[in-house]
């Protein structure tokens, strides 16, 4: 019987649904192996003295998982290096931050090599093997040097930038050949399947024959698979007692005050400077609310090692210190600002007691976020999302008050129509919403990524519909 391999750069199963912090795509891939038996591989996310290849098993959450610990140099040149300083901000569109050093891609490559080596033997002639993101891009063609013969997958959770911003990255032809080592490549979105088809067409002067790319004797199939969170089970957590503990500690603070309510980890593409000089225009644009709402923004700090996530959070410490200090009164404070994870249960309820979702990233490849806030709403009494037209979600989240996150004019106006909109229209959105998010969960998502995967004519991939006629224009 086959098995699925699940390779990441960091193996973070939850031990528990509710409790845990992991982030979407460890909920995501936690539940794609729940379904199906297999191994979880990755980086542990610990250093040794010498790499040996040696494997740790381990059974976590339901999940079985094999890690292995990486050298110092690796984190450095790997990881905090080629993968953080490199690729993130590429990717993001962010090339003014990119690092481009020979050393980080020489990492990236021996980790990728090291990965390779280390898990072929693992791998049953009958597995399939599903590879994520952009820590791991060359892993296949890693295995195919190796005799690896198996099905392989690759689905990348970030954005694909354009074809000039690509070409600004050293040896970008042959980091994306090594892409045509798998049999399905993977994005969420049309925009990045669009970008990617660019790329190929004209840089590697490949054709493109209904979604199959063939080059050297193999085909490759590319689509847009659009990742979900698991729907029902979060809108369920959200009534449940720690919640609902959460849910009624935040009324209570709120005083009777809307809440305006940002959740992310602290990252540059996550446009949290502009959202808290949006929720600033608002307060000038509105001065009649002023007392009556404040911004919650909850963000857990990340990549600390990396100078440019040291620098966004000195300028956020700064911007909100500046509103407060303008804005604030004795009994109240405009922006909360977090810099701690919570329990996914916890958020759930957090979510339940905002008025409003606020989700602004400048850049995202999905952000579950915006997701996760639908799910866990009062349906007699729902929130309103106001969602980045930037975000990979909102190909899908029509519904939500679709914004240009670089114009706070913009977003201050949507802040305010969201924060005055009346109930029957809070519902016929959010019912709207609803629908989508439990319709596209993560159980379809694996589904129809691993039905592609097994599938040999592979079928096409379920395409996202086109952007609204509005999205079109205001873009």
């Amino acid at each position: 019987m086959s098995r699925l391999i699940v390779v990441s750069n960091r193996v973070n199963p939850p031990a528990d649904a509710g409790v845990g912090t992991a982030g979407g795509l460890a909920m995501a891939l936690a539940a794609a192996l729940r379904e199906y038996s297999g191994v979880w591989f990755g980086w542990s996310g610990e250093t040794v003295e010498t790499f040996s290849g040696q494997i740790s098993m381990q059974k976590v959450g339901g999940v079985t998982v094999a890690l292995v610990d990486l050298e110092e140099q690796d984190r450095e040149e790997y990881y905090d290096g080629y993968a953080n300083k490199t690729l993130w901000p590429l990717f993001h569109s962010r090339t003014d931050l990119a690092a481009f050093e020979r050393s980080f891609g020489e990492g990236y490559e021996r980790v990728n090599r090291r990965f390779a080596e280390t898990l072929a033997p693992l791998i049953g002639p009958n597995d399939l093997v599903w590879i994520h993101d952009y820590h791991l891009i060359p892993l296949a063609a890693e295995l195919r040097r190796l005799g690896v013969k198996n099905r392989i997958g690759f689905f990348l959770h970030i954005p694909w930038p354009g074809r000039h911003q690509m070409t600004t990255l050293p040896q970008h032809r042959e980091l994306v050949e090594t892409m045509l080592a798998y049999d399905v490549v993977g994005f969420q979105t049309n925009d990045a399947l669009e970008a990617f088809g660019d790329y190929i067409e004209r840089e590697l002067e490949l054709a493109i024959d209904d979604g199959v790319i063939t080059a050297n004797g193999r085909k490759t199939r590319i689509g847009a698979f659009p990742i979900g969170i698991e729907a029902q089970d979060f809108a369920d957590l959200a009534t449940q007692d720690v919640a609902r503990e959460a849910f009624e500690r935040v009324r209570y603070s709120q005083a009777g005050r809307k809440m305006i309510l940002g959740v992310d980890r602290l990252d540059y593409s996550k446009g949290l400077e502009e959202r808290f000089l949006a929720y600033e225009q608002l307060l000038v644009d509105h001065p009649d609310w002023a007392e009556h709402v404040f911004l919650l923004q909850i963000a857990t700090p990340s990549r600390d090692a990396v100078q440019a996530y040291q620098e966004i959070r000195a300028r956020l410490d700064g911007v909100s210190g500046r509103i407060n200090g303008a804005y604030a009164t004795v009994d109240w404070v405009p922006i909360r600002y977090v810099n701690r994870g919570h329990r996914r249960d916890e958020l759930a309820g957090i979510y339940r007691a905002a008025q409003v979702g606020l989700v602004t990233p400048l850049r995202d490849g999905m952000n579950l976020v915006a997701k996760e806030y639908v799910a866990a709403q009062d349906p007699e009494d729902p929130g309103v999302l106001v969602l980045s037209k930037y975000a990979g979600a909102a190909e899908q989240m029509q519904d939500a008050l679709i914004i240009n996150p670089f114009s706070r004019e913009e977003t201050s106006e949507a802040l305010g129509r969201a924060l005055a909109m009346p109930l029957k229209e809070r519902i016929a959105r959010w019912r709207r919403l609803m629908d989508g998010v439990l319709a596209d969960d993560v159980s379809a998502w694996r589904d129809r990524f691993v039905a592609a995967l097994r599938s040999d004519p592979r079928p096409a991939p379920v395409l996202l519909p086109p952007p609204s006629e509005k999205m079109a224009n205001d873009g």
